[in-house]
């Protein structure tokens, strides 16, 4: 069963996301929350697997709330997904350094959510390659706010190659396609990653490949 906890100051919209979330067999919303501190008070008392949390929120903003949730050792099985109105804007590219592991639009349709829970309370990001090449192209461009020049280089050379590659929006089975691994190889390798970098999960690792310099976001498509 997946764990799910809402935060929206919207009473209405946490009662249609429950509505549909609770009608799963494998879903189930332990806690809601109408504010950011909520958010996270709630987090520690019930632990879930994903979090659902709005950027704009009274009292404390989703992008603290997630920061907080993140920073907090007891809350590292928590999965963030952030909750916004306006597609990929500002708020998106900063609750990604936050540690959001991803995030939906709320008029997305019903299966989307609903898939969007699963991706990721199993810890993957929801960064699909079209949504990432666009944070390439709207946000990474610009100059990084600190020095990861050094980051990398405890990364072994085909874990910097799956990291690039996950970076431009490739999938786990794109990834083993394109460097004739396994499936489980290419899986082995991004979770190594994730552990050197301690990167919370795939989006942060994503954030980390441009900030270091290990992508270019120039030319997202070039080959690494």
């Amino acid at each position: 069963m997946i764990r799910v906890l809402l935060a929206d100051d919207q009473a209405l919209i946490r009662a249609g996301f429950r509505a549909l979330l609770n009608a799963e067999d494998d879903i189930e919303v332990v806690a809601e929350a109408a504010n950011g501190s909520q958010a996270v008070a709630l987090a520690v008392t019930h632990l879930p697997d994903v979090a659902l949390i709005d950027i704009q929120m009274p009292v404390l903003d989703g992008i603290q709330a997630t920061r907080q949730i993140a920073a907090d050792p007891r809350l590292s099985g928590v999965h963030v997904v952030m909750l916004t109105n306006y597609g990929l804007d500002e708020y998106v590219y900063t609750a990604l350094r936050a540690g959001a592991g991803g995030f939906l639009v709320k008029d997305t349709e019903p299966e989307d959510l609903l898939h969007g829970v699963r991706v990721a309370a199993r810890g993957d990001a929801l960064l699909s390659p079209t949504i990432t090449r666009r944070l390439i192209d709207e946000y990474v461009s610009r100059p990084p706010q600190r020095d990861l020049s050094t980051a990398l280089e405890i990364l072994t050379n085909r874990e910097r190659e799956v990291v690039a590659l996950a970076a431009r929006g490739l999938s786990n089975d794109e990834i083993a396609a394109q460097m004739v691994i396994s499936l489980a190889t290419a899986k082995t390798h991004i979770s190594r990653a994730m552990t050197k970098l301690h990167a919370r999960d795939r989006a942060q690792l994503v954030v980390l490949a441009y900030e270091s310099g290990l992508v270019t976001p120039t030319n997202p498509h070039q080959a690494p």
